[in-house]
């Protein structure tokens, strides 16, 4: 996902500069882009008619994110890259019984969302082209939220490895 646009140009450049991936960029599938520590899906996985997803798109999808949530026993810190995918993994939080807060948590660049399970969400705008053209999303903006998700994993793996 986001391989060969310029959103994810955006967004593996922040996963690069913060220690999450191994290179800068992700042209296509083999050119050697290693993950560390994170994991990227997608609420809908296809590029959707004026690039914005319809509420079946969405649903045609939750099974995907559903899955991979389940199988994804280590996570930690979650980023919401805009609305849409902040209010997917809440309601795939949901789907999944895993606990939610009493209120539900409202969606903001930088806003941050503890569970009592030990996972913490953060939302982030999204790296469209909509965003970063117009400078509500900036290069730093999404750099300062992935530094934050880089704080927040180490800080819990040293308290892990003091017990």
């Amino acid at each position: 996902m986001f391989t060969g646009d310029q959103s994810g140009g955006w967004l593996f450049t922040a996963l690069h500069e913060t220690g999450f991936a191994n290179q800068p960029t992700s042209e296509h599938r083999d050119d050697g882009l290693t993950l560390r520590d994170a994991y990227v899906t997608a609420t809908v996985r296809c590029a959707p008619p004026a690039n914005k997803p319809t509420l079946d798109e969405i649903v045609t999808c939750r099974t995907y994110l559903l899955e991979e949530l389940r199988l994804l026993r280590e996570v930690r810190v979650v980023v919401g890259l805009g609305r849409i995918g902040w209010a997917a993994y809440l309601r795939a939080r949901r789907e999944l019984g895993w606990p939610l807060p009493a209120r539900a948590p409202q969606f903001a660049h930088g806003n941050m969302t503890p569970f009592d399970d030990g996972v913490t969400l953060v939302g982030c705008y999204h790296p469209s082209q909509q965003n970063t053209f117009t400078g509500k999303l900036t290069r730093a903006m999404l750099r300062d939220v992935f530094l934050r998700a880089r704080t927040l994993i180490d800080s819990r793996a040293a308290t892990t490895s003091r017990i």
